[in-house]
């Protein structure tokens, strides 16, 4: 079995590390407000300007980095089917430099071992943790106003609860009334103020009725997808023109807009250099990953993964399943693409903060997207 799963992932990993080096094709599509991408560059050149910016990296360490999580990306995905019900989540660390597992029962150390990812002991499972999340979830309606939102941590292997300053006794009573497993919960009290980034614009603008801006998210045979509070279902879009067939807004944060006869949509992101990136699969990435976000506000920012499985309290509504990130972002990046190297992560979805000061954001995953509708991710 050992031989059998390392082999898996050696196998793959050559895949994995070959699509980090992929160079790209220029763009066709342009707006009035985004820079036109009309130079051929390598997803890897992009990352490592902006990783080098946002990271505090030299140039080795973040090509080392990136050659680093393509192995443990592609480990984790294989890890999370060996262990089956003994997951107990994962992350990159960047300080070892590999995938770190957690498991429930120690006699399944030699698997992650052999899988070249370090292993730990942990309490909870990842379905233990994502049960708390899904038990408040259902019970988001009767959570308080200060409450802005809940996450499963596999990095503390807790599901953290955040709350405005000086209210964490009222979100406790929250927790507790839910009836979920309450040692599982870290209540944090967080200056966190969640609101969805609709002015709108993505990795290249486009533009909704009358006149409002999202981002696009990525290429789909027959349109693009973007963020689902950018647009309802029969809602036109222009630059490039087309209509919203599919949106959810709240609950979900997700939309396809079919594009127009004419129309050309390209397996290509943005990267705000004068450049493109290719696009060459959605292998979802691990939390602890660099991960770099293309919108037309604020361009090409990169920065880490740092939770799956978010619930965010926004104004207009609850939205589930969300990846958080420390990435920032501005209204008018919503819908915007987020990539891993050249791998599909997500959709800007929204946050708080800005790119002056930093901020967390939060991005609705791609792979989802494409199940919701059956749809098909363009690649190179």
């Amino acid at each position: 079995m050992r031989r059998t799963l390392a082999a898996r992932i050696a196998g793959s990993v050559v895949l994995a590390a070959g699509t980090v080096i992929a160079t790209t094709m220029p763009a066709t599509a342009t707006t009035t407000d985004a820079p036109t991408p009309t130079t051929a560059d390598a997803p890897a050149v992009t990352m490592l300007d902006a990783m080098q910016r946002d990271l505090g990296l030299d140039r080795q360490q973040a090509q080392t980095r990136i050659d680093q999580e393509a192995v443990a990306n592609r480990a984790n995905e294989v890890l999370r089917e060996a262990l089956g019900a003994d997951f107990g989540g994962s992350h990159f660390d960047a300080q070892r430099g590999k995938l770190v597992v957690g498991v429930t029962d120690a006699a399944q150390f030699d698997v992650v071992r052999d899988a070249g990812a370090a292993a730990r002991l942990v309490d909870h499972t990842v379905a233990d943790l994502g049960a708390v999340v899904d038990g408040l979830n259902a019970d988001s309606g009767q959570a308080p106003a200060s409450v802005t939102g809940w996450y499963a941590d596999t990095t503390a292997n807790t599901v953290v609860l955040t709350t405005k300053p000086g209210t964490a006794a009222e979100a406790e009573r929250f927790v507790e009334a839910a009836e979920v497993d309450g040692t599982a919960v870290d209540v944090v009290e967080s200056e966190e103020a969640p609101r969805a980034l609709a002015d709108v614009i993505g990795g290249n603008a486009y533009y909704i009725g009358g006149g409002g801006r999202c981002s696009i998210g990525f290429s789909v045979q027959g349109g693009f997808v973007t963020a689902g509070h950018c647009g309802s279902v029969g809602s036109s879009t222009s630059q490039p023109s087309g209509t919203f067939a599919g949106s959810s807004f709240p609950g979900n944060d997700y939309a396809f807009v079919r594009t127009s006869a004419g129309e050309t949509p390209r397996p290509l992101v943005n990267n705000y250099r004068g450049g493109t990136v290719g696009v060459s699969g959605s292998t979802e990435s691990a939390v602890g990953s660099s991960i770099c976000r293309s919108g037309s506000t604020t361009g090409w920012h990169c920065g880490t993964v740092e939770a799956k499985n978010q619930t965010v309290r926004y104004p207009q509504g609850t939205v589930y399943g969300l990846t958080r990130t420390n990435v920032c972002a501005e209204p008018g990046d919503s819908g915007g693409s987020w990539l891993t190297g050249s791998q599909a992560q997500g959709v800007t979805s929204g946050g708080s903060g800005n790119c002056t000061w930093g901020g967390t954001t939060y991005f609705q995953p791609v792979n989802e997207i494409l199940n919701a509708y059956g749809l098909r991710l363009l690649t190179q």
